[in-house]
């Protein structure tokens, strides 16, 4: 996935609040697990929902993030900590505030590295939340 953004040299990513990096970073993250199913040889729409969901729902984005902390570095553990740490102001629906955090923060996680231009990075960690979920999955 290429970063295609251009920001003016005044931007920092670093002051985004992390509410709004996950909200780039669920819509990177939802592409990328499309992606990965199409390109697995799904391709019925019923089919291909259910299957994301093991991917990008609250639950799962919150365990893959906890089980995965270890391989990320401690600038990334740090933004990881701070989203999840950040107040929330909606009541998340069937899912524990707690869980909404952490998959906050995985979504908060991709949408930095995202507007950081650091894409390499980023899939790296992709694929890793894919690999894990997987292992979960099965």
């Amino acid at each position: 996935m290429d970063n295609n953004i251009r920001i003016d040299e005044k931007f920092n990513v670093r002051n985004i609040n992390t509410t709004a990096l996950a909200y780039l970073g669920d819509a990177v993250y939802e592409l990328k697990i499309r992606n990965h199913l199409l390109r697995g040889g799904e391709i019925h729409g019923d089919m291909l929902h259910r299957k994301a969901i093991r991917y990008v729902s609250a639950a799962a984005q919150a365990k893959t993030i906890r089980d995965c902390l270890e391989y990320l570095t401690e600038e990334e553990r740090s933004l990881v900590r701070r989203a999840r740490n950040r107040k929330i102001t909606s009541k998340p629906a069937n899912v524990s505030p707690m869980t909404y955090k952490w998959a906050t923060a995985l979504e908060a996680l991709i949408g930095f590295l995202y507007l950081e231009g650091k894409t390499e990075r980023m899939n790296e960690i992709l694929d890793l939340f894919i690999e894990h979920a997987e292992k979960n999955n099965r």
